[in-house]
């Protein structure tokens, strides 16, 4: 065989064929013994006088006894259980998706259509008010400045003692102003020459005028000139309630001459007039005086 040319394989097979026929011939005999199960006679039965019993001590002999009677326990009574009925159970129906339809369609385009509608009337209103409102402030303003005007008006006729104002009943204008007006007093003559008079003062030593709406002149003095000037100076006055000229103020709207020493003597003579007290009238009232000058006066 060419498996076994040399002396080493031969060798080598013949242990191995030894060795394994050796292991076949132990297992043959002391591994495979086959022993038969023991013989049986029957059920064993434990050794006992009666047909109950109880405990673990086995007696050797028959046991004494004799029966006794053994109270039957009362049999316990059946509690008969009520049947629950079954709560129903409650099956929430899924919403229904609303399928819109021809009219759904209409009432929105509708709803939309009023309520463009309703917010286009609140912009006309709103606009309307926005209107009213500016018209308004208009016309305030308007009041507001003829009151202004008019303040100013009596302001002026109080400021010259309400001369600027006339309830006659005929019409025309005299004078030597710029302004509209029948210029004079009340109680002069129409045919006369001088606008200014009256008062103490007389003609001869400077012509005196003077306007205070309401008061009656008590007391009044002249001051002369320190220098040869002549012309007219009107003089704003402030008189309190008790008739005294608190303030003088020479070379107002109507001066002819503002001459510093003319204007010094009107102011100290416009000082020295006394008139009666009111202590109705304001606190100070504002009349005028008007001085005309001579030369050499």
């Amino acid at each position: 065989m060419s498996f076994l040319d040399t002396r080493h394989k031969k060798k080598s097979f013949t242990l191995t064929t030894l060795l394994l026929s050796a292991l076949l011939l132990l297992l043959f005999y002391i591994g495979l013994t086959y022993l038969d199960p023991p013989i049986e006679n029957g059920i064993a039965v434990n050794f006992g006088t009666m047909d109950f019993g109880s405990g673990e001590v086995q007696p050797k002999e028959k046991v004494r006894s004799e029966p006794r009677e053994v109270p039957t326990p009362a049999e316990p009574q059946e509690q008969v259980e009520e049947p629950v009925q079954p709560k129903e159970a409650v099956v929430e129906e899924a919403p229904v998706e609303k399928v819109l339809t021809s009219d759904d369609t209409e009432t929105i385009k509708l709803r939309q259509q009023q309520e463009a509608k309703r917010k286009a009337e609140e912009e006309a209103e709103k606009a309307k008010a926005e209107a009213e409102r500016i018209a308004q402030e208009k016309r305030e303003a308007e009041e507001r400045k003829r009151q202004e005007e008019e303040a100013k008006k009596n302001n002026i006729d109080a400021l010259i003692g309400g001369i600027g104002k006339s309830d006659g009943t005929t019409t025309g204008s005299e004078g030597d102003d710029d302004r509209a007006g029948d210029k004079g007093q009340p109680d002069g003559d129409p045919y006369a020459t001088s606008y200014y008079g009256g008062g103490p003062g007389g003609g001869d030593v400077g012509t005196v005028g003077y306007g205070l709406k309401g008061r009656k002149l008590l007391d009044s003095k002249i001051v002369r000139q320190d220098c040869n000037e002549e012309g007219r100076v009107v003089v704003r006055i402030y008189v309190d309630q008790s008739g005294k000229v608190v303030k003088a103020e020479p070379g107002i709207q109507g001066t002819l001459n503002a001459a510093p020493c003319l204007l010094e003597a009107a102011e100290k003579t416009a000082l020295t007039y006394k008139w009666n007290s009111d202590g109705d009238a304001k606190p100070q009232q504002i009349g005028f005086i008007v001085i005309v000058f001579k030369l050499g006066q």
